[in-house]
């Protein structure tokens, strides 16, 4: 008989880039793998390193429409904008850093004067169309928020050390999660 060993985050993301077969941008996966996260001045600030602040605050409220708070916080509230920027300081190359603050542009352009409901309508085409850039955006939004400890905990109800397992439990018990 086998026994199945527990991994830790690191590994669990090598394992499904591999069984995905690379579908996640190379230094999107090599940022998580390394443990990126935003770290503060010592005062205790936060400032961009890749980003301008305006940037960074373009990154924040475009992440908020892609995950905003409902009953559990969005994403400018777990920091994916400062993990994103931690991500473009850390792990881009420079060319790659340098075409997503060039994309982030554009659509700072198309959104500057929006109404939060017309930036959302913008968003939701560029989602349909596909857009590479918003669909990198919409990357490693999903990735810092899921992988921080507010979106595995209180929005993917993840349990570092499982109970029993329950094969076949009703949705309504559950919840959100896919994983219990």
């Amino acid at each position: 008989m086998t026994l199945l060993t527990p991994i830790d985050r690191r590994e669990a993301l090598r394992r499904a880039a591999l069984v995905l077969g690379g579908v996640l941008s190379a230094p999107l996966a090599a940022g998580v793998l390394a443990g990126c996260e935003a770290r503060g001045v010592p005062d205790g600030t936060w400032r961009p390193q890749a980003l301008t602040p305006d940037q960074a605050e373009l990154v924040a409220t475009i992440a908020d429409q892609i995950l905003p708070a409902t009953d559990t916080p969005g994403a400018r509230a777990v920091g994916v904008h400062r993990f994103i920027d931690a991500l473009l300081a850390e792990s881009y190359p420079a060319a790659e850093r340098e075409r997503f603050v060039a994309g982030l542009a554009d659509l700072g352009r198309t959104l500057q004067a929006s109404t939060p409901d017309q930036q959302r309508a913008v968003l939701e085409r560029l989602d349909r169309e596909a857009a590479p850039f918003f669909r990198s955006l919409k990357e490693l939004t999903l990735v810092g928020y899921y992988t921080s400890e507010i979106g595995a905990t209180r929005e993917l109800h993840h349990a570092p050390v499982p109970g029993r397992y329950d094969g076949c439990v009703p949705l309504a018990q559950v919840g959100r999660t896919w994983a219990v």
